[in-house]
């Protein structure tokens, strides 16, 4: 018996109960799938799909999050084909979902990313799973909440020419709350907001977070950056930790208890 699930689209998806063939067009949710058990019945994902390194490589590849192969996708024969709406590209998701149930979420806050582990848990039958996941992602919140982290005013910087930041509608500027920082460009009307020399230059925030991606910043850049903007530190931090939403948000809650304190004591 098929069940009918309403997406964060609002659109009615009709499902079949223990999806046996699952293509994944996020790379946070194709690890998600993996920590949920559903190692076989994963026949698809991404490029940028590279967790857990032991077990993905066996998944085909059906292209990137925003140009992904729709034949593809057609000769793998998915009947459950997962996509996020900020991350993957609105006109192939549409088309797509014409021809396989295609489940889309919006993920923007701890809330959201909580609501989409416990749906994927229950449309494959891994409630027990899910929930365990859920379970340790409370836990640390919990501890997190308990540590007095002071608030630092930051920037967090996702691409260099140009420079790209991030606005509040993001589930970055939500990480970077729980982390102890303040979004500088929060109130910025873009998701992803282009910023000039003036942005960082007027009012300094107290840091500037280089993001390991999408752009790959390193020590060099770090190099420039702290130069060009002396009265902000500027450190490089985990992208994935920032921004990857389901099990992952474990791991990256224990960075911010551990090396987010670090770089903010100044080690």
């Amino acid at each position: 018996m098929n069940m009918i699930l309403l997406d964060d689209l609002n659109r009615e998806v009709e499902l079949v109960n223990n999806p046996q063939r699952i293509i994944s067009l996020v790379p946070s949710i194709t690890e998600l799938l993996f920590d949920l058990g559903l190692a076989e019945q994963i026949v698809g994902r991404t490029d940028f799909c590279i967790y857990p390194r032991n077990k993905v490589d066996k998944v085909k590849k059906i292209g990137g999050t925003k140009d992904f192969c729709l034949d593809e996708i057609r000769e793998l024969k998915p009947d459950l084909i997962i996509a996020v709406k900020e991350e993957n590209s609105k006109e192939l998701v549409t088309e797509i979902a014409i021809e396989f149930p295609t489940v889309v979420f919006d993920i923007v806050d701890i809330k959201s990313a909580i609501r989409m582990i416990n749906i994927i848990g229950e449309i494959t039958s891994k409630q027990q799973f899910s929930k365990n996941i859920i379970i340790e992602i409370n836990e640390r919140m919990a501890l997190l909440e308990e540590k007095s982290i002071e608030t630092k005013t930051a920037c967090y910087l996702i691409w260099h020419k140009p420079m790209m930041s991030i606005n509040k509608q993001t589930f970055i500027s939500e990480m970077m709350n729980i982390a102890g920082f303040r979004n500088k460009f929060d109130s910025k009307k873009d998701y992803y907001p282009i910023i000039d020399k003036e942005d960082l230059e007027s009012k300094p925030p107290e840091y500037i977070l280089l993001s390991s991606e999408p752009f790959p910043f390193n020590q060099k850049h770090q190099q420039n950056y702290q130069e060009q903007y002396p009265n902000s530190k500027v450190v490089l931090v985990s992208g994935e930790m920032f921004s990857w939403y389901g099990s992952r948000m474990i791991k990256a809650l224990d960075y911010f208890v551990n090396e987010i304190e670090l770089i903010k004591n100044g080690s």
